[in-house]
């Protein structure tokens, strides 16, 4: 469970360098460690090996030939030794006591390379890679920091070699180290020779290194800001390279990343989001990424500070590293704590997880946590359940309102007669009272309720509270018979979808003893849906063994979530996606056209099937795990409920009572930058239960250049506006262009201008024609309610 009151964990970083200062001691370490605390810090992140063992690894594994081409003998024989029983020697590791490794977090050697383009190369240094997690897990180390991948082309050989550790050492924790996007400004390092291998120089030549992470970077003047010419796939790089690794792994719950914000931020939302919903475990800070403010202290960037204070809610530890090179001329090392402890105090999710009466703070404990949905028709509340809802102001003050607006509206009467269907204990029935002494005028109430045991407290209620004013009435809404006909039916069955809970279901029986003219508080509601990509969600729901688990909606308080569509869609076709969140059904109060029977009932329920197909529009590229679901609520005029992420801060602030819905799929679906995703969903019936079906389908355009002649070879593109096109191969067409993304250009600031060359090729792209191809699904979820339903 997250810990919202104490402060984010901070770790300094203990270079080779410092350790090799204080070599002489018996115990390095355990100074370092103690020195740290007594700076404030929460622990130390360190090496695990020294250089010591690099070089003989290197003299073992990498070797230069001879002039003639021939391999010295003795070295390759070192080498097999070695392979056959890897070990350490004396002055090759850091650490050799238990309680100099107690709490640390340790580094794993940055120069292996897993991901070499030289078989022999990854093949030893995996060998060395399980030697130091060998020696790791006898000091009993819990974490353990990986060195990030360097070479896109080798990705699944360094994705399967971590596998290969998850599954040897079972008990630690692992991270990757990676940037957010891959820096221009980090040189090239060239790969090493194998010993057991080629000459290196008859090798295809090594990717450049994208993270020269062995030598951090130490100028403390501002750094260059990469070219705003960077494209959507390059800063797409080290997150797909991520999203490949962690696939690999199975979403292996052990895996995590360590964020390493030595480059510059962009500064565009879009770009940093899909990070928030990946399991971060570190943040790696040199103080060469922090800049001088006026009056000398250090301090981040403005869009690190976002970044920053908006993963806080991850509760990451914090690794400083050069805190006490004097990069900066004010504060020393103790400003850099400082400012990274005022960002976690002032980050929005920390803000508003300590502050009282905030839906952060009555949810501390249920973030990203599952829960089923309630089954009010089949199962009987718990007092408990009753009480926590009845914790939340805001809805049932919103109902008063709603109640006392419908009430000073009505046609002047004799007499009012409302009607509370499923009372529960009796919060609405009291709001409803409160309502009728503001407006003075003469009204009964009825307060329904089938829970045999809330019968009682309602009773209660009414003997010592309500007396006279009220009438309790035992049973369920769709049968009881009741004494009059209402004017105002009010209820409180709402679920996290709108309808999820069977409130269409409960209503469709309540309305039998509601007038011709009376009314229903809510009187419509509609459900709502986005793509969402969470790693945790994700190993929440694959955590059992029960494969139910994987087709059942869940309510859910989202955290560590990224919603992956964006406003808008794509060329002359944009029409074909809608906005970042999108209405798929809504339901309305009383219904007047439904055919019922001689009981007032409907013979069916097939009028509460519902279906939709939604198309969003995908800006930059993630990896679709699920659906959110929200709802919004109309309880009377302009009164209303509303959990949805844009307007429920203007309709119902603060709200307690409802988390999100959310639909799992079973598999991961990759969705590039520039790409559109089809959700289909429908809402099922029989005369027996409810459920929900749910499909996706992913699309990337393809644009066309607009022309007067009519190709001469082949057929001209036949585009269907709702999806695919059909065309002869040898039809010209344009593939989507990195352009196109560079338009949300993550360093352009406010107010900068895109080069004229840019505007122009810009409005080309607007004018062509679109289609798109289909690029990949998902299975169909749920079907004939297989999995998950709700009983009627």
């Amino acid at each position: 469970m997250t810990s919202w009151e104490n402060p984010v964990p901070i770790a300094t970083f203990l270079s080779l360098s410092d350790l090799e200062n204080r070599s002489q001691l018996d115990s390095p370490v355990t100074l370092f460690i103690d020195d740290a605390r007594s700076r404030a810090y929460d622990t130390v992140c360190v090496p695990l090996a020294t250089a010591k063992w690099k070089d003989r690894w290197r003299d073992m594994c990498i070797i230069s030939s001879d002039p003639d081409g021939q391999r010295g003998e003795s070295a390759e024989l070192r080498a097999e030794t070695w392979r056959a029983n890897p070990a350490f020697e004396l002055g090759e590791v850091t650490m050799t006591r238990l309680e100099e490794a107690e709490g640390a977090i340790v580094m794993i050697s940055d120069w292996l390379e897993l991901d070499a383009s030289d078989n022999w190369v990854r093949h030893d240094s995996e060998i060395a890679l399980q030697q130091e997690l060998s020696y790791a897990s006898y000091l009993d180390v819990h974490t353990a920091i990986f060195p990030p991948p360097r070479n896109r082309d080798q990705i699944a050989a360094y994705g399967r070699a971590i596998n290969t550790c998850l599954a040897r050492t079972p008990y630690m924790q692992f991270s990757i180290r990676l940037p957010i996007y891959d820096p221009s400004i980090f040189q090239a390092n060239s790969s090493p020779r194998s010993a057991h291998g080629p000459s290196h120089d008859n090798l295809p030549a090594q990717p450049p290194s994208p993270f020269a992470l062995s030598t951090p970077i130490r100028s403390p003047e501002p750094r260059a800001v990469p070219s705003t010419k960077a494209s959507e796939a390059e800063l797409n790089a080290t997150w797909e390279m991520w999203d490949a690794i962690r696939s690999i792994c199975a979403y292996n719950p052990r895996l995590t990343l360590t964020l390493d914000l030595v480059p510059p931020l962009p500064s565009v939302p879009g770009v940093l989001n899909r990070w928030a919903a990946e399991p971060i475990r570190h943040l790696f800070i040199p103080a060469s990424s922090f800049i001088a403010n006026a009056k000398g202290y250090p301090v981040l960037p403005k869009g690190s500070q976002s970044f920053i204070r908006d993963v806080m809610k991850h509760r990451p530890v914090v690794i400083l590293s050069d805190t006490t090179t004097g990069l900066h001329v004010k504060g020393g090392e103790a400003a850099y704590l400082q400012y990274v402890r005022h960002l976690d105090k002032t980050s929005p999710a920390v803000v508003q997880a300590r502050t009282t009466g905030t839906v952060e703070h009555f949810a501390r404990g249920y973030q990203d946590y599952l829960q089923a949905p309630l089954q009010p028709l089949m199962d009987n509340l718990q007092g408990i359940t009753y009480q926590t809802f009845e914790q939340d102001p805001v809805k049932y003050q919103r109902y008063e309102e709603a109640v006392y607006a419908a009430l000073s509206e009505w046609p002047p009467s004799d007499r009012i007669v409302v009607c509370v269907a499923g009372a529960g204990r009796g919060p609405l029935v009291a709001r409803c009272l409160s309502a009728i002494t503001r407006v003075k005028r003469n009204v009964f109430v009825y307060a329904i309720e089938k829970n045999p045991s809330a019968y009682v407290t309602l009773q209660k209620r009414k003997a010592s509270e309500w007396r006279e004013n009220v009438d309790v009435l035992f049973g369920d809404m769709r049968s009881l018979v009741v004494p009059e006909l209402a004017d105002i039916i009010v209820s409180e069955l709402l679920g996290s979808f709108g309808d999820n809970e069977l409130c269409p279901e409960c209503l469709d029986g309540a309305m039998r003893f509601l007038k011709p003219n009376g009314i229903s508080i809510p009187s419509s509601y509609s459900a709502y849906l986005a793509p969402l990509s969470s790693s945790k969600l994700y190993n929440e729901v694959h955590a059992g063994k029960d494969s139910t688990a994987l087709e059942t909606p869940y309510v859910v308080m989202f955290q560590a979530v990224n919603i992956l569509s964006g406003q808008g869609g794509n060329g002359n076709d944009g029409d074909r996606c809608g906005p970042q969140i999108q209405e798929c059904w809504e339901f309305e109060h009383p219904k007047r056209d439904v055919v019922l029977d001689e009981r007032g009932l409907p013979f069916t329920n097939s009028h509460n099937i519902r279906s939709a197909k939604l198309t969003f529009h995908i800006p930059h590229a993630g990896v679709l795990h699920g659906l959110a679901g929200y709802f919004e609520a109309v309880l009377y005029g302009k009164i209303g409920l509303s959990i949805h992420p844009h307007r429920m801060d203007l309709v119902s602030k603060d709200m307690l009572s409802w988390f999100p819905l959310f639909f799992p799929f079973k598999e991961p679906l990759y969705l590039p930058s520039n790409s559109e995703l089809q959700v289909s969903i429908w809402r099922l019936t029989d005369q027996r239960q409810v459920w929900y079906e749910w499909y996706a389908e992913s699309f990337l355009p393809v644009l066309r250049p607009p022309t007067t002649e009519v190709p001469k070879l082949g057929p001209v593109p036949r585009v269907d506006g709702r999806g695919s096109f059909v065309t002869a191969t040898s039809t010209p067409f344009v593939p989507p262009s990195p352009l196109v993304d560079a338009i949300d250009n993550p360093f352009l600031v406010s107010g900068d201008r895109l080069p004229k060359e840019l505007t122009k090729r810009i409005e080309r792209i607007s004018t062509v024609d679109t289609g798109i191809v289909k690029i990949g699904q998902t299975s169909l979820h749920n079907p004939g309610g297989r999995s998950s339903w709700m009983g009627l």
